[in-house]
C-alpha cells in the first residue's frame, strides 16, 4: 500500500499524493546571489547518482564532497559480481576477476557524475563497509548465488558465519578492507581514473579527488596511497599525448579520534582532510548512532545534552577534535583542503563552527544545499568582526 510523507512536518497521508518539484523563484535566486557575494565556505552536496548530482547542483553545490561508492554496489546488475568476488575472497585471481566484471559499471557511474558537475571537484570515498553487508539474507538468493558461482549453500552460509562482526562499525571495514583486499582499491581507482579521462577527452573540466575512509594510523594511508597513485599514475601516463594530462589529488576522511590526534602525520600524505563528523561523534561519545535514539530524548528533556550530537555538532568535545586536527594538518601542509561531509555540513550551528574553524567547504544532502549556502552566509557576517589564524 502507498502512503505520503511530508518530510517537512512529519505527517503521513493514506495513498500516493500527488507532488511536484521544487520550482526556484527569482527572489530565491537573488537571496541566494547576496550570500554567496558574503560567505567564504564553499558549499558541496553528498550524491551518488547523477539524479542527487543535477538537483544539488541546481541548488548551487559547488561540486561533490562525498560520492559513497558502495551504495552503487547495491544495484542489481553488479551486486551478483560483488557477492561473487566476497565468496572468492581468498582467491586472489578469481576475486579479481570479479571486480573486473563491477569495473565499467563503476567507470560509468562516475563519468554520469563528472558530467554533471563539470568544472567541479567531485570527491569519491572508496569502499566503506563491510563485505557481509552485501552477502544475500533470502533463501533464495543464497540459492541464486550458489548457482551461478558453483558453490555450495552451506559453504555460503559459512563464509557469511565467517564475515559476521560482533561490532562492525569498528570491524574490517574501510581503509582496512582495501589494505587485506587492495584490488578493491585497485579496481574502484582504475574506474575512477578511467571515467575521468574519458570526460576530458570530450571536453569536460574535471577534477577527482580519491578519498580513503577510515584511516587512524599514517602507515595505512600511506600504504593505500602507494598503491592508488601507482594504478593512477600508469593510466594517466598510457593517455598522454592521446588524452593529455589529469591531476587527481588523494586524500582522507578524519573520523577516528585518533587520526584528529595525528592529523599533522597524516596530513604529509593527505592532500586533503574531510570530516567525517558522524563517525567521529559516534567514536567520541561511545553512542551508537544506529540506536542512540531510544535514549538521546531523555538525555534531552533530562538537560543531560542540549541538542542530539548526531544533528548539531558537539563542538566542545567534538568539535575540539575537529580544531585540534585542522591546526595540526596546516601546520604540516599549509595549503591542505579542509571540508566536512557529515549530516552535521547542513545544520546553520555547525556550519557557523566549521566557517570559524577555517573549514575550506561544508558538504550536505542536495536538499540542504540553499540551508548551508545562506548559514555559511550569515556566519561570516556574525563573525566579520572576529580576527582568526586563518
Amino acid at each position: 500500500d502507498y502512503i505520503t510523507l511530508d518530510g517537512n512536518t512529519g505527517e503521513v497521508f493514506i495513498g500516493r499524493l500527488g507532488v511536484v518539484d521544487p520550482e526556484l523563484s527569482e527572489e530565491f535566486s537573488e537571496l541566494m546571489s547576496w550570500a554567496d557575494k558574503i560567505r567564504r565556505l564553499g558549499v558541496r552536496t553528498n550524491a551518488d547518482t547523477p539524479k542527487d548530482a543535477g538537483v544539488a547542483r541546481k541548488f548551487g553545490a559547488e561540486g561533490i564532497g562525498l560520492c559513497r561508492t558502495e551504495h552503487m554496489f547495491f544495484d542489481e546488475d553488479r551486486i551478483k559480481a560483488f557477492r561473487e568476488m566476497i565468496v572468492f575472497a581468498d582467491d586472489p585471481e578469481r576475486r579479481k576477476r570479479a571486480l573486473d566484471k563491477i569495473r565499467p559499471y563503476q567507470e560509468n557511474d562516475f563519468y554520469e557524475l563528472f558530467k554533471v558537475m563539470d568544472g567541479y571537484t567531485v570527491t569519491i570515498r572508496l569502499l566503506d563497509p563491510p563485505l557481509h553487508e552485501f552477502l544475500p539474507k533470502t533463501e533464495a538468493d543464497i540459492e541464486e548465488l550458489s548457482e551461478s558461482t558453483n558453490v555450495r549453500i552451506d559453504e555460503i552460509k559459512s563464509k557469511s558465519e565467517e564475515l559476521h562482526e560482533f561490532n562492525p562499525m569498528l570491524g574490517h571495514r574501510g581503509c582496512r578492507l582495501a589494505i587485506t583486499y587492495p584490488e578493491i582499491a585497485i579496481m574502484q581507482t582504475e574506474a575512477i581514473i578511467g571515467a575521468a579521462l574519458r570526460a576530458k577527452k570530450e571536453g569536460i573540466d574535471v577534477h577527482p579527488e580519491i578519498m580513503v575512509p577510515l584511516v587512524g594510523k599514517v602507515e595505512e594511508l600511506e600504504y593505500l596511497d602507494r598503491i592508488i597513485r601507482q594504478t593512477a599514475d600508469n593510466m594517466i601516463s598510457k593517455s598522454i599525448g592521446k588524452d593529455g594530462e589529469l591531476s587527481y589529488h588523494v586524500g582522507t576522511m578524519i573520523e577516528i579520534p585518533r587520526a584528529a590526534l595525528t592529523a599533522d602525520e597524516i596530513a604529509k600524505i593527505a592532500e586533503f582532510f574531510s570530516f567525517g563528523t558522524n563517525d567521529l561523534t559516534q567514536m567520541t561519545f561511545g553512542y551508537s548512532r544506529d540506536d542512540a535514539g531510544r535514549f538521546i530524548k531523555d538525555y534531552e528533556d533530562k538537560g543531560i545534552l542540549k541538542r542530539d550530537p548526531f544533528k548539531t555538532l558537539d563542538q566542545n568535545g567534538v568539535g575540539k577534535l575537529v580544531k585540534m586536527a585542522v591546526d595540526l594538518g596546516r601546520k604540516t601542509r599549509p595549503n591542505i583542503k579542509l571540508g566536512i561531509c557529515g549530516e552535521h555540513g547542513g545544520d546553520p550551528d555547525s556550519i557557523d563552527f566549521c566557517h570559524r574553524t577555517g573549514l575550506t567547504y561544508v558538504s550536505c544532502s542536495p536538499y540542504r544545499v540553499p540551508i548551508a549556502r545562506l548559514a555559511a552566509a550569515q556566519a561570516a557576517l556574525r563573525n566579520k568582526n572576529k580576527e582568526y589564524k586563518w
